[in-house]
């Protein structure tokens, strides 16, 4: 009788030190990702590498929210396209807003165009903003996986850098971090978020800050320039809702906010919500959509 319970009780053990095993796996094959696995990872959730490279070409499209959620209030309701050849983009986010029109990014591959969307032909803050870091374009970031440009899938050509930075919380959600470096970098924080099951690119999030510039005596001296404080831009990805179409797997749901914090304390937030997006790769795209104005 007592072996019987010796052996029950060994079995427990066993069993125990089982199910701790299985609960520590996903932390040891976290442990063991580099930067260069991550990437492969990521590229392998996309699709194969040939039906990745097969796709030359892609439009998505589908519809569009416009919100203002700091600094502002009321949404209203248009459509997004986004057509991508390589490392050309065409990005349209439309509404019938009044006074103003959306936004437009055009890009030729080397250089980029930022329409003004107002009445006045003035642009948008977060198109001002891009007008200064169009390199988010240029470097295939903007958009994700969406494009055919996107950085992941195009490093070696664009000579960016991917750093394994780990396992990190975000909003409530474990995901697996990474941090870019542009071949020219310019002080932007960039950092890429990754489902550790899937490992689809979910998040994106880009943040710079500009130091408050020195005020003269005649406009307040020293203690008004030591009042000001920096101004702050943030610009946060995400992306949901995926589905498989032609072999690639590719979100149906984007989702871009844009937050401005100026010296004066004002902050404002803006959110493009795109949803029920339809994925087509290799429809023949007109070269005049990326042809800058």
């Amino acid at each position: 009788m007592k072996r019987f319970f010796a052996s029950k009780g060994r079995a427990a053990q066993f069993l125990i030190f089982a199910l701790l095993i299985l609960l520590a796996l996903p932390l040891i094959a976290e442990d063991t990702l580099t930067a260069e696995s991550l990437l492969q990872k990521h590229l392998d959730s996309i699709g194969s590498a040939s039906v990745r490279n097969a796709a030359k070409t892609r439009v998505v499209q589908g519809a569009a929210t416009y919100k203002v959620l700091v600094g502002g209030s009321g949404q209203t309701v248009g459509n997004a396209v986004i057509a991508s050849d390589g490392s050309k983009l065409h990005l349209l986010l439309k509404i019938a807003a009044l006074q103003f029109r959306g936004e437009r990014f055009i890009s030729s591959g080397d250089k980029v165009y930022i329409a003004g969307t107002y009445d006045d032909k003035r642009r948008s803050e977060f198109g001002q903003f891009m007008v200064g870091e169009d390199r988010l374009i240029r470097e295939g970031l903007l958009g994700g996986t969406l494009t055919t440009g996107w950085a992941l899938q195009n490093l070696e050509e664009k000579k960016g850098k991917l750093t394994y930075r780990g396992s990190k919380r975000v909003d409530g959600e474990d995901l697996i971090a990474a941090s870019y470096s542009p071949k020219k970098s310019a002080g932007m924080d960039i950092t890429l978020y990754f489902d550790p099951k899937t490992f689809h690119h979910v998040r994106s999030i880009y943040q710079i800050s500009q130091g408050a510039g020195l005020l003269s005596a005649t406009e307040g001296g020293e203690v008004a320039a030591a009042r000001q404080t920096e101004i702050r831009y943030r610009i946060e990805e995400r992306f949901d809702d995926f589905k498989t179409a032609d072999g690639l797997t590719l979100p149906a749901r984007y989702d871009l906010r844009f937050t401005e914090e100026l010296q004066n304390g004002f902050t404002k937030t803006i959110e493009w919500d795109l949803t029920d997006l339809a994925v087509q790769n290799n429809l023949p795209i007109d070269a005049k959509n990326f042809v800058l104005p």
